[in-house]
């Protein structure tokens, strides 16, 4: 679904039929001015999303950005005003903040990852543990915070997870039968393989063919043990239970990657209001 499409289905579930609201107690020409205002600290994000909602609705309202994406801002800060049509601002309001409070608060939670990072090499990678529907919103909100979007979705990227090569027979076995299916289909797609121990990393290695490497709930010890086994070529990441305070200790065992679920599926929202001036 592309942006456009996944903003209508937002008016869709919202609107249907109309407004009833602002269609029975604003005038039809009525002109006015709202701003955005942040009450709360952290990385705002959907500053541009905003954008594309307002003018999605009614492509004669003007949006002044005060704040660009990516900006820390504190209570009080205004991110942007907006003019035009009054029954239309209106109807879009709660979109537009449900969608800026939800990124936002993905990207201050990214941001209070990767600063503790920025110092090494290593990326800090997103998940597929998002809100059905907009996978695309909070993966934006991601990179707007700083970290690094893994796969979209199942379909640009395999990954082999535990559950795959158990059902598979092993992991040679899913390796040997992924590689037959990507050429034959005629599919250019990186291959990432889970492993739970240091056999099963051997076992990857062994059967050759593969990008990445997943050390699933690894501890940095043992990261750092198994690390120097691993040839040249492969790239390495490191999954499974990190949080804020264990980032650091991951991101020192020289690992490239760092996939932490908690980006979308942990954040609390910042909060904001849209209001009248």
């Amino acid at each position: 679904m592309n942006l456009d499409a996944l903003i209508r289905s937002f008016f869709e579930e919202d609107v249907k039929e109309g407004d009833h609201t602002s269609l029975s107690t604003i005038p039809a020409d009525a002109q006015r001015k709202a701003r955005l205002i942040v009450k709360d600290e952290g990385i705002i994000a959907g500053v541009e999303l905003a954008q594309k909602i307002f003018h999605l609705r009614d492509a004669s309202l003007k949006m002044d950005v005060k704040i660009k994406d990516g900006t820390a801002v504190k209570h009080g800060d205004i991110a942007f005003t907006i003019e035009g049509n009054a029954r239309q601002i209106l109807t879009a309001e709660r979109i537009v903040l449900n969608c800026m409070q939800r990124m936002s608060g993905i990207a201050t939670m990214t941001k209070s990852y990767t600063s503790l990072v920025e110092d090494l090499p290593v990326k800090v990678l997103d998940t597929r543990k998002t809100t059905p529907g907009i996978r695309v919103l909070e993966k934006w909100a991601v990179k707007i915070g700083g970290g690094h979007n893994h796969r979209m979705g199942l379909y640009d990227m395999v990954m082999i997870k535990d559950n795959h090569h158990d059902y598979a027979g092993g992991i040679t076995a899913a390796v040997n039968s992924c590689k037959a299916y990507l050429k034959e289909n005629n599919l250019d797609l990186k291959i990432e393989v889970e492993v739970r121990n240091e056999e099963e990393m051997k076992e990857a290695i062994a059967v050759g063919g593969v990008d990445r490497i997943m050390l699933d709930n690894f501890s940095p010890e043992e990261i750092k043990r198994v690390l120097p086994m691993i040839p040249e070529g492969y790239e390495t990441e490191a999954s499974g239970g990190i949080t804020i305070e264990t980032l650091r200790s991951y991101a020192e065992t020289g690992v490239d990657y760092i996939s932490v679920g908690a980006l979308t599926h942990s954040v609390i929202s910042l909060d904001m209001s849209l209001k009248a001036f």
